[in-house]
């Protein structure tokens, strides 16, 4: 018998053998547990995007105090005056 054959033999085995019981609270333990972490992942997500906002509204009030994009004043050569 091959090891795909013994392994099927196992399974079939197992389907037909005696299932065991399952405990009373299962679903509601599972429920339970699921609603958790449905609340866990939703208060991680709106963490998140507050915090994404947070970082949104600094870099902005930043680029309005500084002006990065205006170029500085040279300060290698002296102004030429009197010419």
């Amino acid at each position: 018998m091959s090891a795909y054959g013994r392994k099927e033999a196992q399974v079939r085995q197992l389907l037909e053998g005696p299932h065991p019981a399952v405990p009373a609270g299962l679903a509601a333990s599972a429920a339970h547990h699921g609603k958790r972490l449905l609340r866990r992942r939703r208060a991680l997500r709106r963490f998140g995007w507050c915090v994404l906002w947070a970082a949104a509204v600094a870099f902005t009030v930043w680029a309005v105090l500084t002006q990065p994009w205006v170029t500085p004043p040279s300060d290698v050569s002296p102004p030429l005056e009197g010419w």
